[in-house]
């Protein structure tokens, strides 16, 4: 589906759309694909990490934990403390876009939606770049005029993963580039990931709480510039990341995670790879090859299958809010194979129907 450029003024429902995200198609009892986090919740190592925490609460959030939260994601990254911004999730990095004062952003799309829902709020006038399949960057496709540039990698919810190279080459005098990471953590080593890059024009946006099960406690960070960090975090207001956030940006940047999250994709990788031979064999058009831990699918009757999945007890995340695709897409979470059989054997009942 295409929504077209605008910017102020755009509609209720487009916005709604923009606003969707796959918790609201999850639900109490339900297996869910539709929310990529591994796991109900953190690993107890993590989860005892936080708990000690829990005696300073009584204090409002220590500059000393600030501090040791940029020095240990620079380490990680091999930046400067300095390159550095903790933030509430990632999705508060994407709602500090509009006080880099745009003139005309190009969203690079199907992508996660976040960004350019931010932008439209505040009344940036907004260009859609569409991916037709198979989604690959093409960076002579983006328009000169636009001096933002917002591309995830890998792709939400295409699964693509963009070439280091390609993803650089959207460079241009006077535009800033932002890049989504959110689940760059998940492919094994990281292999197109820019976040290492120290350049005064590349923004790399990085969420935790997909892989280490923290959807709950919103923890990110964005690297970048200082001069455009500070032209983001103008008018933030005071003690804007808590104490556990903190410590768990801390946490999950340690060399011991890192090592952890490597293994974590690797399982992931192999998951995937099971699932999408499962779905393949069952008729099921996957778009491969695909890179995160997500899989996006086309049927028929993409939305008739939503509908018969759920009430079989099973969420997936519909599609057809993100710009450039449909109601006969689906994103499905990538789970072990127990999970994949389920998914499957319901969605047999349906496409014996389905022409």
């Amino acid at each position: 589906m295409e929504f077209g450029s605008g910017s102020a003024g755009s509609s209720e429902e487009t916005l709604a759309r923009l606003r969707h995200h796959g918790d609201a198609e999850a639900g109490p009892g339900l297996l869910d694909f539709a929310v990529n986090v591994q796991g109900d919740g953190p690993p107890e190592w993590l989860r005892r990490r936080l708990a000690g925490v829990l005696e300073r609460l009584g204090t409002y959030p220590a500059v000393a934990a600030d501090v040791r939260a940029r020095e240990q994601v620079a380490a990680r990254h091999g930046r400067a403390p300095e390159e550095v911004l903790p933030l509430a999730g990632g999705a508060e990095g994407f709602a500090m876009l509009p006080r880099l004062d745009i003139r005309e952003a190009a969203l690079i799309h199907p992508s996660f939606t976040e960004p350019e829902l931010a932008l439209r709020e505040a009344g940036v006038p907004v260009r859609h770049v569409i991916l037709d399949e198979p989604y690959r960057l093409d960076p002579a496709s983006v328009p000169d005029s636009a001096d933002l540039v917002v591309l995830g990698n890998p792709t939400n919810p295409t699964s693509v993963l963009h070439p280091a190279s390609d993803v650089l080459a959207l460079r241009r005098p006077g535009r800033i580039l932002v890049v989504d990471e959110a689940f760059m953590d998940a492919v094994p080593g990281e292999t197109q990931s820019v976040a290492a890059h120290s350049l005064p024009d590349v923004l790399v946006l990085r969420s935790l709480t997909k892989t280490w099960a923290l959807a709950g406690l919103r923890c990110g960070y964005v690297l970048g510039h200082p001069d455009v960090l500070a032209r983001l975090q103008h008018g933030r207001a005071h003690w804007p990341v808590g104490s556990l956030q903190l410590e768990a940006i801390t946490a999950c940047s340690e060399p011991d995670a890192v090592a952890e999250a490597g293994v974590i994709a690797e399982r992931i990788a192999a998951d995937r790879a099971v699932m999408a031979g499962l779905l393949c064999d069952a008729g099921v058009d996957v778009h491969l090859p695909a890179s995160a831990p997500f899989l996006l699918l086309r049927l028929s009757d993409g939305e008739r299958m939503r509908t018969h999945l759920r009430a079989r007890g099973i969420a997936v995340r519909r599609c057809d809010t993100f710009p450039g695709l449909g109601p006969d897409f689906l994103r499905v979470a990538v789970r072990p194979r127990p999970h994949t059989e389920q998914l499957i054997a319901a969605m047999k009942d349906l496409m014996r129907e389905m022409p």
